[in-house]
């Protein structure tokens, strides 16, 4: 299904029954990687999932996105679909940051909020931010001369060496550099929803110790760290991660 949103071409999904859960994807990604847990929740819960601005199959914002013009976008998004009360709010990667931005800005009040491997932990790691920056310079620099495809392959050797996901939307560097600039913590401070934290003990994307001080800020939350899983444990343990997920918002 798709609906204008903020002038752009909007894609999501609507189906099950019962109390409204959104899901928000995470950087490079796209509403599918939910398909499974999706199918789980779907014979509980009406589950919500979206391609978010300039990802999937939703057109791309002229200006740049904050975290916060993220979160006013799922606002109106949901507004627009018709639905004005959110059971849950389930966010993977950088899809977690948006949801602890938008609750911080009450743009989403959900009663119980599942992290997966979220990000926004961002002040503790400033020498990641200078490396992605110093990596992005390197990229662009000693290529400029050199035939198209071998650019970009370097140019993807260079960010990935510093785990930056910059590379997976080039066309969203402005919008990449606005939300990685900004941390998350304060703001997690100020939910009051049940929380869920799920992290992969070998993610190197999102590491185990930003659950860690998530958990710390966040009143009502309890933190599973999934032994063996990395960024995307939602597919590599969807087992684990369905079973979790439907206990707790049941």
């Amino acid at each position: 299904m798709k609906v204008i949103v903020d002038s752009l071409v909007t894609h999501y999904t609507k189906s099950g029954d019962g109390p409204v859960v959104l899901l928000l994807h995470g950087w490079g990604d796209s509403k599918e990687t939910f398909s499974d847990l999706k199918k789980n929740l779907k014979s509980s819960f009406t589950v919500v999932t979206v391609d978010l601005p300039g990802f999937g199959n939703t057109d791309t914002p002229n200006d740049t996105f904050t975290l916060k013009t993220y979160a006013e976008f799922v606002h109106s998004f949901m507004s627009k679909i018709g639905i004005d009360q959110v059971y849950a709010v389930v966010g993977h990667s950088n899809g977690g940051a948006i949801a602890i931005k938008s609750i911080a800005l009450a743009e989403l009040e959900p009663k119980k909020l599942v992290l997966l491997a979220s990000s926004g932990v961002r002040s503790t790691y400033k020498g990641r931010k200078k490396a992605v920056r110093m990596a992005a310079k390197a990229a662009k620099l000693p290529t400029k001369l050199m035939p198209s495809k071998i650019q970009t392959k370097l140019k993807k050797k260079a960010y990935s060496s510093i785990g930056s996901d910059m590379f997976v939307a080039e066309h969203l560097q402005s919008t990449f550099r606005a939300v990685v600039g900004e941390d998350l913590l304060a703001a997690a401070g100020s939910i009051s929803a049940d929380t869920l934290l799920l992290y992969g003990s070998k993610d190197t994307a999102t590491l185990p110790a930003y659950g860690e001080l998530f958990a710390e800020k966040i009143p009502k939350s309890e933190l599973h760290i999934i032994e063996g899983a990395d960024h995307f444990l939602h597919h590599t343990h969807a087992n684990s991660i369905n079973e979790k997920v439907l206990e707790f918002l049941s």
